[in-house]
């Protein structure tokens, strides 16, 4: 102890009743110290030091230079030595640090580690360097928590502006099909052509109803902090999609290829996927080419612990060196329809990245556009 606090400043004239006091006062502090020497390339820790890690009773800790080091975290490592490295290089003029080091019992603690050269050799190389441990784990855990506490309440915010944009986007959708149905019964010359348009207004109305019994679902679950998710058969949810979208598809002069695997399931929320799949097959109408009727492809497959869903058209086609950063960006078009509102992409990321899915585009001009969703399985 006595070279130890030597290195921090005292001298031989300090009376053994002033040591006592900063021993004392050390180990009240529980501030560890340690204490390096380049000549026997051995470390010194003070009891507190060692008592961080479990190690006190280990009177052999620190003969080999490399004790600590060895316990520090693998994602921390290289932090630490180039925290180091700098110090000793002069581009810092004291070394300063936080990782976490390994306990006897298994477990990692948070130290604030900070050292400065005390003595050189006459090459100028650092020969002794003494620094201190200060166990900061109950800081650092407490940094964590309202870390992961701000990011729940980003995440809720963006959960509820999310789902203020399905409603609106969702049901103006149903909105317009109703003004055009009601459109065309009212143009309707016999009597089975009334009939007709009845009939597909029955299928609105039923569509309608769903989505907001969906929607009426997230708010209850959500309020009652319940899991969102279902086992959705990719297939099954397409196909039902499709009938819904079969006059507004039919009207386009669309055609669908479905290439859908019968055993891909995901754990989704069921509301979200039908938003998902109804922006992505709308929009490849929505922006068809003009010398071509709209022909979309749906295909699914496994890949890995991931299932892959892809929607790919003959459309116009997004530039995307001039549009690609802003894709997914709210409120953000890429042609001249005067209908578009930068809705609906923002949404589908938001949507497939709140469970942890990716999706990603690619475009040609005047070719036709690839979107592909990852979702894990």
């Amino acid at each position: 102890m006595s070279e130890l606090i030597k290195g921090i400043g005292l001298n031989q004239n300090t009376s053994n009743f002033d040591l006592q006091k900063w021993k004392l006062a050390l180990e009240i502090s529980k501030v560890g110290i340690w204490d390096y020497n380049s000549d026997t390339d051995q470390i010194s820790f003070t009891t507190p030091s060692k008592t961080i890690i479990g190690t006190q009773d280990n009177i052999n800790f620190g003969k080999n230079a490399t004790d600590w080091n060895d316990r520090v975290h693998p994602e921390d490592r290289q932090q630490y030595y180039q925290d180091f490295k700098d110090h000793l290089n002069g581009l810092k003029p004291l070394y300063e640090n936080k990782h976490r080091v390994l306990h006897k019992d298994g477990s990692y603690r948070w130290i604030l580690d900070r050292g400065k050269i005390i003595e050189k050799d006459k090459h100028g190389e650092a020969s002794r360097i003494i620094g201190t441990h200060v166990d900061i784990t109950e800081f650092a855990e407490s940094e964590k928590k309202v870390e992961e506490t701000l990011d729940l309440v980003v995440k809720q915010n963006n959960k509820l502006q999310n789902f203020a944009h399905i409603v609106t986007h969702n049901l103006k959708q149903h909105a317009g099909n109703f003004e055009s149905l009601l459109g065309f019964y009212e143009e309707a010359n016999t009597e089975d052509e009334k009939i007709e348009m009845l009939d597909y207004l029955k299928t609105l109305s039923k569509s309608l109803t769903k989505t907001i019994n969906n929607l009426n679902e997230i708010v209850t679950v959500q309020s009652r902090k319940k899991n969102t998710e279902n086992k959705l058969c990719i297939c099954k949810e397409i196909d039902l999609i499709l009938q819904e979208l079969d006059y507004y598809i039919h009207e386009q002069k669309a055609s669908i290829i479905t290439e859908i695997k019968t055993d891909c399931f995901i754990n989704f929320n069921t509301s979200y996927f039908q938003s998902i799949t109804q922006n992505l097959i709308t929009n490849s109408i929505k922006y068809r080419h003009k010398d071509r009727n709209p022909i979309i492809k749906i295909s699914s497959k496994q890949v890995g612990n991931m299932v892959q869903i892809e929607f790919t058209d003959n459309g116009c086609g997004i530039d995307l060196d001039k549009f690609g950063k802003d894709i997914f960006g709210l409120y953000k078009t890429f042609h001249n329809n005067t209908d578009s509102e930068g809705v609906g992409l923002y949404l589908v990321k938001n949507q497939i990245e709140a469970f942890n899915g990716t999706i990603d585009i690619k475009s040609k001009v005047n070719i036709g556009t690839t979107f592909t969703i990852k979702i894990p399985n």
